[in-house]
């Protein structure tokens, strides 16, 4: 059973930065895509990035491109968001999931991609 744990939330101040975890129990992450998608209250969840499993692909949100960045190391099995320049609008709670196919031919940037998930953490952004 995969696992997805995410790591590394809090409140900061506009400007600040942050830098959120995610590490898989169950499962390797080699070979798989992962993403990280984020929820406001009372919005929708919407995709913040994604990495593919090959090779250096990635995928950003307009509202987060230049600022955030995803990383993975798949010899720990961690999915990293790297988050500068934080504004009020990022406020949210951050998940993490990853695909349940080997080798995707696509990187998915809808939640529908994506088949296993962490219970997410938050982060709260003040101005």
């Amino acid at each position: 059973q995969v696992q997805l744990a995410e790591s590394g939330g809090g409140l900061v101040q506009a400007g600040d930065s942050l830098r959120l975890a995610c590490v898989a129990s169950g499962r390797t992450f080699n070979g798989y895509n992962l993403g990280w998608f984020r929820q406001a209250p009372g919005k929708e969840r919407e995709f913040v990035a994604a990495s593919s499993w090959f090779g250096s692909r990635t995928s950003y949100a307009d509202s987060v491109k230049g600022r955030f960045t995803i990383s993975r190391d798949n010899a720990k099995n961690t999915v990293y968001l790297q988050m500068n320049s934080l504004e009020p609008e990022d406020t949210a709670v951050y998940y993490c999931a990853t695909t349940a196919y080997l080798r995707p031919t696509v990187l998915g940037i809808s939640s529908d991609d994506y088949a296993y998930w962490g219970q997410g953490t938050q982060v709260t952004v003040s101005s």
